[in-house]
């Protein structure tokens, strides 16, 4: 039916060259696809289906994480979905999963990546990455809460992490292994001690949140950046009512009237314009297959300059709890946090 939907559109003969040419060439030599399906708030019951159509529309690249709590429905359609007689080939595919904050103590790295690879039912990663650079308390609850609501923390120190990762791709469960939510000086500080540097970071990154400095900081380093939220993120519980929706910027609609396209497809198009990856979350079929159609136009120097100085450095993507009746960032105590510095 699917396929159907696509040859009507005109969409099916355009998605097995986006899947194939547009892609950024990772410190590891692989090939990672610019543009990613984000499974991020996908409910169980909707995210198999999702991905099926994201596959069946011609992405080839998913990123998952275990604590979104639905890689095992996931792996369901990977199972479906990928192999030598199906819609993808494995290697054809571009699988992103992340370790949790709770698994950040060494010995508990490798059972982590094993499981996330036994519920997507695969046998090994393209990327894993650190979600977080701070530890919560070690153990199978997501969230450990200490009696007034906070968070029950550890001190891991994730230059001990990154040690355990490293084993991961040199027992051969991962190809590649990279940070997401690290801020420039702790990316340095994995660098130093790395055998095996990261390939890439992953953080909330969109026109009202540019993360220019952070970026280049990346480039030079040889990480590519992966923009999570890339639309503002506007469907997440601790929403605030009076912050600015990305979507309805006046600048990103006038350039989506000239090209004929959408906000979403500007906003995507600005990203892989200058080298960043974006992984939009959607389950809507139409939607998935729109945010694929960025490659066929290119905005000007001058209209990159433009959607750059759209830059607010608002950052959506701050989980927040109620202490003492207030909302407050809900890790920014932990000495780990990673935005009290600039970038």
């Amino acid at each position: 039916m699917l396929r159907t939907m696509l040859k009507f559109a005109g969409l099916l003969d355009m998605r097995v060259k986006m899947s194939t040419s547009n892609y950024v060439v990772l410190n590891t030599g692989q090939k990672m696809p610019l543009i990613g399906l984000g499974t991020w708030k996908s409910a169980p019951g909707e995210v198999k289906e999702a991905v099926q159509n994201a596959l069946e529309t011609g992405y080839r690249h998913i990123d998952c994480a275990a604590v979104y709590n639905n890689e095992a429905e996931i792996g369901e359609t990977l199972k479906e979905t990928v192999g030598t007689d199906k819609i993808v080939r494995r290697e054809e595919l571009f699988v992103t999963s992340k370790l949790w904050n709770t698994k950040h103590h060494p010995e508990d790295v490798e059972p982590s990546c094993r499981k996330s690879l036994e519920d997507l039912k695969l046998t090994y990663l393209d990327l894993y990455l650190i979600h977080w650079p701070y530890a919560f308390q070690q153990g199978d609850v997501p969230f450990p809460k200490n009696p007034d609501g906070t968070v029950q923390y550890d001190y891991t120190d994730y230059k001990e992490t990154w040690k355990a990762m490293e084993g991961l791709v040199e027992k051969g469960l991962v190809k590649a292994i990279g940070l997401s939510n690290f801020n420039s000086r702790q990316i340095d500080d994995v660098i130093a001690k790395a055998t095996i540097k990261p390939a890439v970071l992953q953080v909330e990154c969109h026109p009202y949140f540019a993360q220019n400095e952070l970026i280049a900081h990346c480039q030079k380093r040889g990480l590519v950046v992966t923009a999570y939220s890339p639309l503002g993120s506007s469907d997440r519980m601790w929403k605030a009512p009076d912050e600015p929706i990305l979507l309805e910027d006046t600048n990103i609609k006038t350039l989506a009237d000239k090209y004929g396209k959408s906000p979403a497809q500007v906003m995507l198009r600005w990203q892989v314009q200058r080298g960043v990856v974006a992984i939009p979350k959607s389950v809507n079929p139409a939607r998935m297959a729109q945010n694929l159609q960025v490659f066929d136009f290119t905005l000007t120097e001058d209209e990159m300059k433009t959607i750059g100085t759209l830059n607010r450095n608002w950052r959506y993507i701050v989980p927040k709890i109620v202490v003492d009746n207030k909302s407050v960032a809900r890790d920014a105590l932990h000495p780990h946090y990673p935005f009290n510095d600039p970038y």
